[in-house]
C-alpha cells in the first residue's frame, strides 16, 4: 500500500485548526470552499458534493479530540481508479502555530503520485482558508 503524507504549518493555534478539521459537516465552509460545494453528515457518513454536482461518500472512522485526529475512508464516488483509500488528518501544537498533517493510504501503488498532487494542492488551499477565515465557529456536523 502506498502512503502519501503532506503537511503545512498554519499560523493559528492548534485548537483553532482542530476545530475546523473536527467540524466534518462543514468542510465546504471551513477547509475547502470552492473545491467542495456542500457537505452533510448522515450517521457516520459524510457526503461531499463537488461544484459539478458529483458526490463522494466518506465513512468517518473517528474524530479524536485528545489526539486532534480525524480519520475517514472513501466508500463511494471516488473518481480515481483506486481500490483502497483511507486518510487521516492530525493537528499538532507548534506554539502560536500548528502543523496540519494529512496522511493517505492508497491502492494501487501506482496512483500515489496522482494522489500526492491532489493532497499537495488541497493542503495549500486549507492553509489559506484557515489563515483567512474565522475557524472558531462551533462544531456543526460531527458523527
Amino acid at each position: 500500500m502506498a502512503m502519501v503524507r503532506v503537511e503545512a504549518i498554519v499560523d493559528l493555534p492548534a485548537q483553532r485548526v482542530w476545530a475546523a478539521v473536527a467540524d466534518v459537516g462543514a468542510v465546504h465552509l471551513r477547509l475547502l470552499p470552492g473545491r467542495v460545494a456542500d457537505a452533510r453528515v448522515e450517521g457516520d457518513v459524510r457526503i461531499l458534493t463537488m461544484p459539478d454536482g458529483h458526490q463522494v461518500r466518506e465513512l468517518v472512522l473517528g474524530v479524536d479530540d485528545g489526539l486532534r485526529r480525524m480519520a475517514y475512508t472513501v466508500v463511494e464516488g471516488q473518481r480515481l481508479p483506486l481500490t483502497y483509500h483511507h486518510a487521516a488528518f492530525q493537528v499538532f501544537d507548534e506554539g502560536d502555530r500548528s502543523r496540519l498533517v494529512w496522511l493517505t493510504d492508497v491502492l494501487p501503488h501506482a496512483m500515489a503520485d496522482v494522489v500526492r498532487a491532489r493532497l499537495e494542492r488541497g493542503i495549500v488551499e486549507m492553509k489559506a482558508t484557515l489563515e483567512s477565515d474565522d475557524v472558531t465557529a462551533p462544531v456543526r456536523g460531527r458523527p
